[in-house]
C-alpha cells in the first residue's frame, strides 16, 4: 500500500496538481463517468488518486479531509441516481453512514469508509439497472443547453450520457424524433431569438453567444428556421412591442 501511495503521489505531481480543489475538479468528471457506467474498477482507481491527493495536500487536517470526502459522497450519490440508483435507498445509506463519519480519526478508517460507500453506491446502480436510458439522455441534453455558446459535439454529449455515440444518436432520434444536430441547432436558434428580442447584444455577439462561429452561416441557418434574417427579426419584434 505504501508503494502504491508513493506511486500515486508521484503521478499527481506529474499531472501538475497544486491543491486538493484542483485534483477534485479535474478528476471528478472521470469518476462520475465511471460510476454511471458501473465501472467499479475505474471508479476505484480514480478514487484512489483523489484520496492520495487529499491526504497529501491536507496533511493532518482531519476536518478538511472529511469535508472533501463528504463532497465526494454527494457527487457519487448524485451520479448514481442519474445512472439508475434508487434515491431513497441512497439517502438511507448515506445518512446511516455519514452519522458515523464524525467518530473516524485516521486516514485508514476514512479510506475504508469511503470505499465502502462506493461499493454500496455501485450496488444500488446494479440493483436498479432497469432505470431508463432516456433519463441519462435528458441529463446530457440539459448539459448541451447550458453550454450552447461552446463548441460541443455529439460524441462529447454522448459521453456525458455514458452511451456510445451511435447508441446515443439512436436514443435521441427515438425520443425526440430528430437528430442531435437538429436539436442542438434548434436550441441555438431559440436562444438567438430570445437575445434578439430582449437584449442589446450586437448581431455578431448573438452569433457567438449561441455557438455559431461564422456570422454568414448563422444568418443562413436563422433564415432557414425563422423565415427572415436576424436583423429583420429584431426589427420586426422590436416594432411590434412599440
Amino acid at each position: 500500500m505504501e508503494s502504491q501511495r508513493a506511486e500515486a503521489i508521484h503521478e499527481l505531481k506529474g499531472r501538475g496538481y497544486d491543491s486538493i480543489r484542483e485534483i477534485y475538479i479535474r478528476e471528478e468528471p472521470g469518476l462520475i463517468s465511471a460510476i454511471k457506467r458501473s465501472d467499479l474498477s475505474e471508479a476505484r482507481a480514480i478514487l484512489n488518486r483523489i484520496l492520495v491527493g487529499i491526504y497529501f495536500f491536507g496533511r493532518n487536517r482531519t476536518d478538511l479531509l472529511k469535508s472533501f470526502i463528504l463532497e465526494l459522497v454527494v457527487t457519487m450519490s448524485r451520479s448514481a441516481v442519474e445512472a439508475g440508483g434508487d434515491p431513497s435507498e441512497l439517502l438511507g445509506v448515506n445518512y446511516s453512514s455519514v452519522t458515523g463519519l464524525a467518530a473516524i480519526d485516521s486516514e485508514e478508517e476514512l479510506t475504508a469508509w469511503l470505499v465502502g460507500m462506493l461499493e454500496r453506491i455501485m450496488e444500488s446502480i446494479r440493483t436498479h439497472a432497469s432505470f431508463p436510458t432516456s433519463v441519462l439522455v435528458n441529463t446530457a441534453m440539459a448539459f448541451a443547453e447550458e453550454h450552447l455558446s461552446e463548441d460541443i459535439s455529439r460524441d462529447q454529449i454522448a459521453a456525458i450520457a455514458c452511451l456510445s455515440p451511435s447508441h446515443f444518436s439512436r436514443v435521441v432520434k427515438e425520443k425526440f424524433g430528430k437528430s442531435f444536430t437538429e436539436i442542438l441547432t434548434g436550441l441555438r436558434i431559440a436562444r438567438a431569438r430570445d437575445y434578439l428580442a430582449t437584449s442589446e447584444k450586437s448581431l455578431v455577439q448573438v452569433c457567438l453567444d449561441c455557438g455559431f462561429s461564422d456570422q454568414s452561416y448563422f444568418t443562413k441557418v436563422f433564415q432557414r428556421h425563422v423565415g427572415c434574417t436576424p436583423g429583420e427579426y429584431r426589427h420586426r419584434v422590436r416594432g411590434s412591442l412599440r
